[in-house]
């Protein structure tokens, strides 16, 4: 069982409040506690996807996607996600399946299948 915890922000200094709720659903995702303050995270979310600054090593822990988690009935809401992003970078790769060039809106890792849609229906179970 979780309880309340207050952590201090990485980036302004504040106390915030890391909620039962918060540490359950960061825990049941493998992520670490957060480093940053709600507002802080916000702000490092609005920075990054408005091309503000390179995301190239420097990455201070935590889960910072701005997002809210309610297991009132909706789920985890990232704010939005992809509204205003713009086009999505796609990859090329030979689907492990069929052989058929693939789509794919991650880069591929060596050593896992990736499959063409068609496949990804059927190994999926869909």
């Amino acid at each position: 069982m979780y309880s309340d915890k207050n952590l201090v922000c990485a980036d302004c200094g504040q106390e915030f409040v890391f909620t039962a709720r918060d540490q359950e659903f960061y825990a049941g995702r493998g992520f670490t506690e957060p480093r940053r303050c709600p507002s802080c995270r916000a702000a490092k979310k609005a920075q990054r996807e408005s091309g503000g600054g390179s995301y190239g090593g420097s990455y201070s822990g935590g889960y910072s996607s701005g997002g809210s988690y309610s297991t009132g009935g909706g789920g985890y809401s990232s704010g939005g996600y992809g509204a205003s992003r713009g086009p999505r970078e796609m990859f090329t790769a030979t689907c492990s399946s069929c052989g058929r060039e693939a789509q794919l809106p991650f880069r591929p890792t060596n050593g896992k299948p990736v499959y063409c849609s068609d496949c990804f229906r059927t190994v999926r179970g869909g």
